[in-house]
């Protein structure tokens, strides 16, 4: 007996060692598991021969979140835990990675991975558009910033919105300093933020809304932003205005090189949507895809 408490008293200390990446270390790190159940969810595990996650369940003392949370953490697939962060629940693949809908967005990244990503093409930016407005647009590619960067992909989300900008509200960081400040010289490319917790993510807010956004974004200083930009990141993911009013998302498009179309069922209009689609091509973007948003 003395003999199996020396190996559960052992392997606990291994659990909640700082530097261990089992499920218990990883569980006990979080606050989701005490040391204590530490060692009785061991000691169980030694003694039926079960895995750490079937013993914690067995005594009531984690759910299946608890183990999908660690399990990750250790395969390093970073996500936020519910109530833990600033960034908002509508940025759903950063807190729930295994729902429906995010298993949508990560065929949505594949997508882009094959036709616009692919290592070797050179396309580094993308921007994301609709033609109308309350499409889902920020939403897209707020999670789509997230999905790239649980790859592992630096990925940076810039907020092109310089009307109604919404990614910092999305992501809780400061807007003081952002695109806005960047393309006319009173910021420097420091003002892309990490995001805590995900650690490929970074975000390039609006910053300060200008009275003359569409002359800004035209600017050739954004073109240079971009290609600098394209240096430090893998994956550039650009939110813009809605097409259908403003002419800015055109201009994003032109520059980013490419642009992935977002539509609403039951508030897209087709014929809008097409039009705007032309004139992008037109202009010189390549239209990537387009995605329809359920929600």
């Amino acid at each position: 007996m003395n003999t199996i408490n020396n190996v559960v008293e052992q392997a606990s200390l291994k659990a909640i060692a700082p530097r261990d990446s089992s499920i218990g270390a990883i569980l006990v790190a979080e606050g989701r598991l005490s040391a204590n159940d530490a060692l009785r969810v061991l000691k169980v595990q030694h003694d039926e021969g079960l895995r750490f996650g079937e013993a914690a369940k067995r005594l009531g003392l984690l759910t299946d979140a608890d183990i999908d949370f660690a399990l990750a953490r250790q395969f390093d697939y970073p996500y936020l835990a519910a109530d833990s962060s600033k960034v908002s629940r509508e940025v759903v693949a950063a807190y729930n990675p295994f729902a429906h809908q995010v298993e949508a967005l990560r065929a949505v990244r594949s997508q882009l991975l094959l036709r616009w990503f692919q290592r070797g093409a050179g396309h580094r930016s993308l921007a994301i558009l609709s033609a109308g407005e309350k499409e889902g647009r920020s939403w897209l590619a707020a999670n789509l910033a997230v999905v790239f960067s649980q790859l592992g992909a630096r990925t940076l989300l810039i907020d092109a919105d310089l009307r109604h900008p919404r990614q910092h509200t999305l992501f809780g960081v400061d807007n003081r300093a952002g695109l806005s400040a960047l393309l006319t010289d009173r910021a420097g490319l420091d003002a892309a933020q990490r995001v805590p917790a995900l650690r490929a993510l970074s975000l390039l807010p609006a910053g300060a809304l200008p009275p003359n956004p569409q002359e800004i974004l035209a600017r050739p200083s954004f073109a240079r932003t971009l290609e600098a930009l394209e240096k430090h990141y893998e994956v550039v993911l650009i939110d813009t205005p809605p097409g259908s009013r403003f002419a800015d998302g055109q201009t994003v498009a032109v520059r980013a090189g490419g642009a992935l179309m977002v539509t609403r069922r039951n508030l897209s209009r087709v014929g809008l949507v097409r039009a705007y689609a032309d004139m992008v091509t037109q202009a010189g973007a390549a239209m990537v895809g387009a995605v329809l948003n359920e929600r």
